[in-house]
């Protein structure tokens, strides 16, 4: 396993654990495979499967109004199912923490992962999200702990994207079925 994923996935779910996040509402990511199993194997939190990102802001809206604390868990080319959604969460006022790996950016061979992995980050501030990106492992436990702290305390949404330099380059030679 690529050491840079496991050090930001375990900084992550330390500050998640730490922050009291007990629902875990995930689309599966390579990149989010390590803290997706570290939330998933840990008896406190509750893992959800998602067939949409949108879904999560519904999960965690209910997570909220039910006293728990959520934490959705997306690649970046799943933020633009999320923005018609994301209106819930500022009206509502509810915490809304989100952990974002990127795509579109370092070493991308996806040209399809280009246009939202190049505007995530602007996309998210014109719906009020406050986004901290993570360009080095190490950053990963202090930026969720962060952004955590601000989403629960001050009822706000906030995102984490991990850079794609971060959780690595994926390679289209060692997607199955080609080659």
């Amino acid at each position: 396993m690529n050491d840079s994923i496991q050090s930001w996935g375990d900084g992550a779910f330390r500050a998640l654990s730490e922050a009291g996040v007990r629902h875990i509402p995930y689309v599966p990511d390579s990149g989010l495979d390590r803290l997706i199993k570290l939330c998933a194997d840990d008896s406190k939190m509750n893992t959800v499967l998602l067939s949409s990102e949108q879904e999560g802001i519904g999960i965690a809206a209910g997570a909220w109004l039910g006293g728990a604390r959520s934490a959705l868990l997306m690649q970046s080319s799943g933020v633009g199912n999320c923005i018609n959604a994301l209106s819930l969460a500022r009206t509502c006022r509810f915490p809304l923490l989100m952990i974002v790996t990127m795509r579109g950016e370092w070493g991308e061979f996806n040209p399809w992962q280009l246009p939202m992995g190049q505007n995530t980050g602007d996309h998210f501030a014109r719906c009020g999200v406050v986004v901290r990106r993570v360009e080095t492992a190490k950053e990963a436990h202090e930026a969720v702990a962060g952004a955590a702290s601000l989403a629960f305390n001050t009822l706000s949404t906030t995102a984490v994207l991990i850079a794609q330099r971060v959780i690595g380059a994926k390679d289209f030679a060692k997607v199955p079925g080609n080659g």
